[in-house]
């Protein structure tokens, strides 16, 4: 029984990894801007000019694209970059105003864009997409995968409808990426870059059934690879009328329900029913 609590412990050791993979990323990620992240309208920029207090402050970028900057007047922002800003900031105060002004933009909060996260997460919602950030990051912002998810998260390019609901085109691009791979930090993951209206999907993880004498019978989430001992686990271990040398697991093959003989360390599959019956005194 002790080599069951073992393995519960293990079997949720995932989920309890990617938390802390997230929250470390998150920590370790800049809070300062992106240089090359696309002004939109009702972004707010903060902008600095060394020197001359009185020129920084924070300013809207208003529906057509630009904001009003004093000494210059109208600045167009809309599709340019934060340095592209700060380069048009420069030359237009050089001229006849300032030698060499010294200029910083900085994104003070980000309105323009936004990506759409659904699924196994713990806020579903909107949420605003700021320069740079990746799948991790936007996985963090929602609180995380909940213990029902699955090991996939899919992202839907331009998927979200703005009602957050899963596109029902086929057309559109789709990256499906592992779970276990945000947890282990694997570059080519972390590094995927989200795009305005991108949706985010983490399916719920497919189940397997645990009926018998067990603690607590019910249907659990599985995960890659679990075996018939993870999954009695979950469901809190055996009874002491437990006869673990005949496990069983019902599975559909090929349409038909059969019954396979199983032991402790045997994979499980989607859909499996173990059943753990009733030992003979």
């Amino acid at each position: 029984m002790e080599s069951i609590s073992r393995a519960s412990r293990a079997s949720g050791a995932p989920l309890a990894f990617l938390v802390i993979g997230l929250a470390a990323l998150m920590t370790q990620s800049t809070a300062g801007q992106v240089s090359d992240y696309i002004i939109g309208p009702q972004d707010v920029l903060s902008i600095t000019v060394f020197d001359q207090a009185d020129l920084g402050g924070k300013y809207a970028v208003e529906l057509d694209g630009s904001f009003s900057f004093p000494l210059i007047g109208r600045v167009q922002a809309a599709g340019t970059t934060i340095r592209d800003i700060e380069a048009q900031l420069k030359a237009k105060l050089t001229k006849g105003y300032f030698k060499n002004p010294q200029v910083t933009v900085a994104i003070d909060q980000y309105r323009s864009q936004h990506i759409f996260i659904v699924g196994e997460v713990r806020n579903v919602g909107a949420y605003p997409l700021t320069g740079g950030m990746t799948l991790i990051e936007a996985l963090a912002k929602a609180g995380s995968p909940t213990p029902a998810a699955g090991d996939d998260v899919i992202v839907v390019r331009g998927g979200g409808a703005g009602d957050g609901s899963i596109p029902v085109a086929l057309d559109k691009e789709t990256v499906r990426l592992s779970l276990r791979d945000l947890q282990s930090g694997t570059a080519t993951v972390r590094n995927v870059a989200l795009q305005d209206g991108d949706m985010i999907y983490v399916p719920r993880a497919e189940s397997v059934y645990v009926f018998g004498e067990v603690k607590n019978p019910g249907s659990y989430a599985i995960q890659p690879g679990m075996t018939v001992l993870q999954a009695l686990s979950l469901a809190g271990g055996l009874t002491q009328y437990a006869a673990a040398n005949r496990l069983e697991v019902s599975r559909l093959v090929n349409g038909a329900k059969k019954k396979i003989k199983v032991k402790l360390d045997d994979i499980i599959q989607p859909g499996d029913t173990v059943v753990v019956p009733e030992r003979f005194f």
